[in-house]
């Protein structure tokens, strides 16, 4: 039986885009905008710890898998069951524009 990776793709996710608006002061502030929900297949892939303003914090590694789709880059981020995940990577497997491998990781 050939391996079907479409059939793994069991979790619902959202991509989100920064929308950046100028706070007044020369910077600006982030809101994130829903692009899409899609379906995806999420792998964990484990974790590290690093220090974060004078603390230890944990953040998780993730791959998902998902329909290919124009326009998606690293600026970006992922919604999966409340999680907001950076988008690290993004590659094609194959090359054929059918699937997308996130690599991810939980943001701070």
């Amino acid at each position: 039986m050939k391996n079907n990776p479409i059939g793994g793709m069991r979790e619902r996710v959202t991509l989100q885009s920064p929308l950046l608006t100028a706070d007044g002061a020369g910077g600006a502030n982030i809101a994130w905008e829903d692009e899409a929900t899609v379906w995806a297949k999420v792998e964990e892939l484990g974790g590290d710890e690093r220090v974060t303003g004078e603390r230890l914090a944990a953040r998780a590694r993730l791959r998902l898998t998902i329909r290919y789709r124009e326009g998606l880059n690293a600026a970006m981020r992922v919604i999966w069951k409340t999680r907001p995940l950076d988008i690290r990577a993004i590659r094609g497997p194959d090359g054929r524009k059918h699937l997308l491998i996130l690599d991810c990781e939980e943001a701070a």
